[in-house]
């Protein structure tokens, strides 16, 4: 009997390993995919252990099998599959594979994708090995790809604001393994921008803030809207010029020293509303990152700070909707999938509507602005993938029937992305880009217009030969066209007359290489090289000056006046009237001690080509941009910077301390006076002379539990020095070294945050700052009857000092519900203590009783705030 049995079992499992089955398998076929296919063709199930799960994927290529055998197919699986499969009976076995002694030196790639409940890519996540104590980091993608010893491990994955995972995996050959995390938030978990908290101890950038949406949402804001672009102000190295100004200036720089990116496009301005509400939709914000110093070399063509802004991919597989409406704006997202796991959307909208009230009112005046966000991806396959990026965003004011202005940015680039293999990427991007301003008086009967557009390209690529080396290298073009300015008059009584100012144009081309080497477990090094060239094109009608200068010096009244046009030189269309090149070395060093302390050091040199054209303090929607050219040469920058990073008690606090020197050449300043406004010969008040900053930046953070935040302090100066082009000229300030017009001695920022209950958490924000440089009146004189202030040397005066607290609560209704509709409320106080910050200092006379006095202008004391979000 017993000899029967086995025979007849024998021959069961020749019938059954005979039975035949067509399959296919590839990286993104998981296990439970797998066993369905030959479940359906089959008796054969499948067993396996707990340490196996179903819902990865074990398969390392894509294969087809067309009726195979299945002790063929099952022989053919175990060589491309990191499982060990086996026949016993109709049953398949699934194990993980032993680890021999030959497969243990061999290494492997392990690589795959990090998505939060949104299904959106989440950038910066960790991903640590615990018994190989090593990880790595996902990309703006949310991507990751570390290359480690065959065998089995633990894997974590952690991110700010989301429950922890752990994984035990095996590999024993290159393996993709995608991980959905889920949020841990009592907030909307709506976008997510950037890393952990923690420091990132072993990389060798320095110098960059990142902030997780939660936190900046949690920093109350004037108007209650959330706005990425103001929350980096609270960080060290990152001033604004005040209440109600746009722009931004980082370690001593101007605003428009500052390249910003929105999904790898420029944009030229920032604001909405002279400063009180950014560009940047927060729902729309999948990242952000603002490089301070240590600017990897793929980023030009500005001397202070890169901002690179990123953008939602939208949902792949469901239709959502989140918004929020405001006491002054509100906002509306929605997104889906245009063909599921294929393609996706995302867009949304804002806008504000305070003139509502104002007509209701019957106030004449009306100011109001809007924008448009939309994202499209499309994945053509495995390797390519589409995606097109738009933005349109405007102001508009109306004072009154006498003052009308508007402005504001258009962007479109369309991007193709392709994986040549697992160690060679590309991104191949055209995008288009402008800015425009309008301003029309009606009382003076006349119009003035002015914009800048670009055309560009990007080609960049990006190459890992080993984890022990990267490269990324590229190119990248842009063409400018400028129009400062055209004036025209609106009817027939206007005094004016149409007049367009000469129209300038230019090409920006570049390429780079940059390369990421870790030296020894302890010692990282990047370094790279940018080299840019410039062209200002025709066509154009050049002035010329009598020994070339436009600018000349009046010893009698020692003052610089306009020069005189001697002549002109005309410039067909194309022809180039002037070039520049510069080769710009990029260098970065990290050692570290240990797991949670190391010292960094970088170098970076930059050129930029276009200039903002503005005598004021602060930024305003009317400057202008124009090209470098035979008058304005490039700004050229060196920053050296320094620093000490340690993170403390598994990362529950960090500390971050940085030491930084930069200089900038041909740095542009104006003479006493200056007219900037439908100026068509721009080059008679403007002299050439340079820039300095140094400083300190510290910052300390507690990153975890019910109370988090952190303290940064910043210790700067920020000079300019603009000498006499001879001995008898005194150039600015006598031609010494004077306060730049963003130096900030001192700028404190303190941010708490204190989770009171699954329903109520409440923060608060204290910044100071050091007034702002200026230049007062030291005396009066008098010339025909009128008392004509004198001012003293340039900026050798300071504003009042700048302060506010502000605080806000949020409340969540329902903080366990995660379906259907969810909301929350967001109560804020700017400025609780009603500080009547100084935004500026006006040296008049007195009507009444004929004296001189100073008047200070301050924008707004307390400003309190109610908004109401939601999402479906």
């Amino acid at each position: 009997m017993k000899h029967i049995i086995s025979a007849c079992f024998f021959l069961l499992s020749i019938g059954m390993s005979a039975q035949k089955v067509t399959v296919t398998v590839d990286q993104n076929v998981t296990l439970k995919e797998f066993f369905k296919q030959v479940e359906n063709q089959t008796d054969f199930k499948f067993a396996f252990t707990d340490q196996i799960d179903t819902n990865q994927k074990y398969f390392t290529k894509k294969s087809t099998y067309k009726q195979v055998e299945i002790e063929k197919l099952i022989s053919e699986l175990n060589k491309i599959a990191s499982v060990q499969f086996s026949i016993v009976g109709n049953n398949i076995f699934v194990k993980q594979k032993s680890q021999s002694a030959k497969t243990a030196k061999k290494k492997s790639k392990l690589k795959g994708q990090i998505i939060d409940d949104e299904k959106q890519p989440v950038i910066g996540a960790n991903i640590f090995i615990k018994e190989l104590n090593t990880g790595t980091v996902t990309d703006v993608n949310g991507k990751y790809s570390i290359e480690i010893p065959n065998g089995t491990y633990n894997l974590i994955i952690s991110y700010v604001g989301f429950k922890d995972k752990e994984k035990q995996i095996n590999v024993s050959d290159d393996v993709t393994f995608n991980f959905n995390i889920e949020s841990d938030s009592q907030q909307l978990g709506e976008v997510i921008i950037t890393s952990n908290k923690a420091v990132d101890i072993k990389t060798t950038q320095m110098s960059v803030n990142r902030l997780s949406m939660q936190e900046i949402k949690r920093i109350p804001a004037a108007m209650g809207e959330p706005d990425p672009l103001k929350s980096i102000i609270t960080l060290p190295g990152v001033t604004n010029s005040g209440e109600l100004s746009s722009g931004f200036n980082v370690r001593g720089g101007a605003a428009d020293q500052n390249l910003i990116l929105l999904d790898g496009a420029p944009v030229y301005a920032d604001s909405h509303m002279f400063g009180f509400f950014s560009i940047f939709n927060a729902d729309m914000v999948s990242g952000l990152e603002l490089y301070k110093g240590g600017i990897p070399s793929k980023f030009g063509g500005r001397v202070s700070s890169v901002l690179d802004v990123s953008q939602q991919t939208g949902d792949f597989e469901n239709y959502k909707v989140n918004g929020g409406i405001g006491l002054i704006a509100s906002r509306l997202l929605v997104q889906g999938p245009i063909k599921k796991d294929k393609g996706s959307f995302v867009i949304s909208g804002r806008t504000s509507y305070a003139h509502l009230f104002m007509k209701l009112a019957e106030i004449k005046n009306s100011a109001l602005f809007y924008d448009f966000n939309a994202k499209l991806n499309y994945r053509l396959d495995a390797n390519n993938s589409l995606a097109f990026s738009g933005y349109l965003g405007n102001d508009v004011f109306d004072l009154s029937d006498r003052f009308t202005m508007s402005f504001g940015n258009t962007m479109g680039i369309l991007s193709w992305k392709h994986l040549f293999s697992d160690r060679l990427n590309t991104n191949l991007s055209v995008y288009y880009s402008d800015y425009k301003f309008n301003l029309g008086l009606t009382t003076e009967s006349f119009e003035w217009k002015n914009d800048i557009k670009s055309y560009g390209l990007k080609y960049n690529w990006a190459y890992q030969k080993s984890e022990n080396l990267k490269m990324n290298f590229g190119v990248d073009g842009l063409y400018y066209d400028f129009n400062p300015g055209v004036v025209q008059p609106t009817n027939s009584s206007s005094q004016f007359n149409y007049n367009q100012l000469d129209k300038k144009y230019a090409l920006e081309a570049s390429a780079y290489i940059d390369f990421e080497s870790k030296i020894t477990e302890k010692l990282n090094f990047r370094y790279g090289l940018r080299y840019s060239t410039f062209y200002r094109l025709g066509a154009e009608e050049i002035s010329t000056y009598e020994n070339g200068q436009a600018v000349v010096y009046n010893p009698l009244y020692k003052i610089y006046q306009e020069g005189t046009p001697t002549g002109s030189i005309q410039y067909g269309s194309g022809k180039t009237i002037s070039n520049f090149g510069n080769f710009e070395p990029r260098a970065a060093l990290s050692y570290a001690f240990n797991e949670n302390t190391s010292v960094k050091a970088s170098y970076n040199r930059m050129a930029q080509y276009i200039h903002i054209l503005s005598n004021t303090q602060f930024p305003l929607p009317m400057s202008i941009w124009t090209p470098s050219g035979p008058f304005t040469k490039p700004q050229l920058l060196d920053q050296y910077a320094a620093g000490y990073f340690k993170n403390f008690n598994e990362g529950d606090f960090s500390f971050e301390g940085e030491l930084f020197y930069k200089t900038v050449k041909n740095r542009i300043d104006y003479i006493d006076g200056a007219s900037i406004l439908a100026n068509n010969n721009i080059e008679q008040v403007i002299l050439n002379g340079k820039g300095r900053s140094y400083g300190m930046e510290l910052s300390f953070r507690k990153n975890k539990g019910d109370f988090t935040g952190w303290v940064s302090y910043t210790l700067s100066r920020a000079e300019q020095k603009t000498p006499g082009r001879t001995p008898e000229e005194p150039g600015i300030a006598n031609g010494d070294w004077y306060l730049s017009g963003y130096d900030k001695l001192h700028n404190l920022n303190i941010v708490a945050n204190y989770e009171l209950s699954r329903k109520w958490s409440l923060n608060g924000n204290f910044s100071l700052q050091s007034g702002q440089p200026v230049t007062y009146a030291n005396g009066y004189y008098e010339f025909g009857g009128m008392n004509i202030p004198n001012y003293s040397l340039r900026n050798s005066n300071r504003l009042p000092v700048f302060h506010h607290l502000d605080l806000g609560a949020t409340y969540t209704p329902k903080p366990d519900k995660k379906k259907g509709w969810q909301s929350y409320w967001v109560f804020s106080i700017y400025n609780i203590y009603n500080r009547k910050n100084a935004a500026s200092m006006s040296f008049t006379t007195n009507n009444s009783t004929g004296l001189n006095e100073t008047r200070k202008l301050s924008i707004y004391g307390a400003v309190p705030s109610v908004s109401y979000n939601f999402k479906f």
